[in-house]
């Protein structure tokens, strides 16, 4: 019994430790994670566990490696934000890996990518051939940063000198084959309305649909359970087709 009370007692010590450091520790602990950060990231969950755990140790013993490793890093990060050089030794800098729509094979290699990771990053950056970027920078973190070809980027309102209508969120009304009443009275849609703009997309039913939306200037998104492609596309390796 009281193995199972130090062993709760200390649990508790280590999740709110590592709550608490982490909060310190900033956002970016969280979401932009460096070398540094990562590393000590991993040992703050290995530390943390073994705190929770170990009843043979002495529990301050775990605790003290806990703070330790949590000043370290925030020792580091501050450092980093006061010297650039330390900055590109500990957590690194861009490295472009498309020059013109050309892939440099040196520095994909010097980053220890291959074309099937670089082509996932373009994939994942709205780029489907390296033949499109000017420039592709590789950041820190792993992320592909691109620039695109003048003739292959998206003309947008602004240089049209057009000024767009602020965007909204659009409302749900169906999710899952559920009708939700309380946006259908808020947008003002009785039952009748509904059913007619669900036939304009093919529904005869409301449980046929997967997820419908309207938003503030009236236009309807409704997705079906049963997709009716005319094609549909494989990417898998074993595709008889290529």
């Amino acid at each position: 019994m009281k193995t199972v009370i130090e062993v709760i007692v200390q649990t508790l010590l280590a999740f709110f430790s590592i709550l608490y450091i982490t909060r310190l520790l900033g956002r970016q602990q969280v979401s932009q994670l460096t070398f540094h950060e990562y590393i000590n990231g991993i040992t703050f969950g290995s530390i943390a566990a073994t705190l929770a755990t170990d009843v043979d140790q002495r529990t301050w013993q775990h605790f003290i490696g806990l703070i330790l490793f949590g000043a370290l890093t925030f020792l580091v990060s501050y450092v980093t934000m006061k010297s650039r050089t330390i900055s590109k030794v500990l957590e690194g800098e861009p490295l472009i890996v498309i020059q013109n729509g050309k892939i440099l094979e040196r520095n994909l290699k010097i980053a220890r990518y291959h074309m099937d990771e670089l082509n996932g990053l373009l994939r994942e950056a709205g780029c489907f051939s390296p033949g499109d970027v000017e420039y592709g920078l590789l950041e820190p973190n792993g992320k592909l940063s691109i620039i695109k070809k003048g003739d292959k980027r998206t003309v947008t309102l602004g240089d049209l000198n057009l000024v767009p209508s602020p965007d909204t969120i659009p409302t749900e009304l169906i999710i899952g084959g559920q009708i939700i009443y309380d946006n259908l009275k808020k947008m003002k849609i009785d039952g009748k309305t509904l059913i007619n703009n669900l036939k304009m997309y093919g529904v005869s039913k409301i449980d046929e649909v997967m997820y419908a939306t309207i938003d503030h200037s009236g236009n309807w998104y409704v997705d079906k359970f049963e997709d009716k492609l005319a094609e549909k596309l494989d990417m898998s390796e074993d595709n008889k087709g290529i």
